[in-house]
């Protein structure tokens, strides 16, 4: 769980809707349903229209990892890539096949297997490293979803001004309805700016700071499972490996 994000949220929004009470305004006079509707209808359909479906949907699926990021232990990954090469040290790398099956990262148990295979070092690197690049290439446009989403909800937040505006002057006969429109206009500004800079930007920075840092750990895995394969000392391999994550 990433406590960070959850307090960051809750202090943005607690701070904004705290400086309306301390101003004398109340919560109601911001919650306006149209204005929701224009703004984060408008923005989804935007960001919809720019991607494919398969990135638009892989970036609703990332969006979790914003409160529970996907597991990043490189001292654990160390520790099992320095078991991995004290076994196959003493037994020889086929000893190795028996903890494929008990490994649950995939990347990890494609790159065992091939080494348990025999495959040649160098095919060993090219294989994952490609992998890692295709997998980061795709998380790295999910996360642009959002990015490109936050660059919409300001404008579209101004189009639902001008629509209120529109409301304003159709009923400058009635001044009972004025109020509604005037409320819409403003309302949808502070929605579009306020989501994008409170939770589109935000969380697409995020997403991207995950992405990078699974595609390093990654990397330590693959230098891991190669250094094996060329029969380096266990020292070595754990002296290398330190350095992808050092303080």
């Amino acid at each position: 769980m990433d406590i960070l994000s959850i307090i960051g949220l809750g202090l943005a929004l607690g701070s904004i809707l705290l400086g309306q009470l301390l101003e004398g305004g109340h919560i109601g006079s911001i919650i306006q349903p149209t204005a929701f509707l224009i703004v984060i209808g408008g923005t989804t359909g935007a960001a919809m229209l720019q991607y494919p479906l398969a990135t638009f949907v892989r970036s609703l699926r990332m969006l979790p990892w914003v409160v529970a990021p996907p597991p990043i232990d490189p001292q654990a990954a160390i520790r099992r890539i320095l078991q991995f090469s004290e076994i196959a040290r003493r037994n020889g790398l086929l000893a190795l096949e028996a903890l494929i099956d008990e490994i649950d990262d995939p990347f990890t148990r494609r790159g065992l297997q091939m080494l348990v295979d025999g495959a040649d070092p160098g095919k060993i690197r090219n294989s994952l490293e490609h992998e890692i690049g295709t997998i980061e290439h795709r998380d790295g446009q999910a996360a642009k979803v959002l990015e490109s989403a936050g660059g919409y909800a300001p404008t579209i937040g101004i189009l639902g001004a001008v629509l209120g505006l529109i409301h304003v002057m159709e009923n400058l006969a009635n001044p009972a309805r004025l109020g509604e429109g005037i409320a819409v206009a403003f309302v949808a500004t502070i929605y579009g700016v306020g989501s994008a800079n409170l939770f589109f930007l935000p969380v697409s920075n995020k997403l991207k700071s995950i992405v990078h840092q699974k595609a390093k750990m990654q990397e330590l895995i693959v230098d891991g499972l190669v250094a094996i394969a060329e029969g380096e000392n266990p020292r070595m391999i754990e002296g290398r490996l330190q350095g992808y994550f050092a303080p």
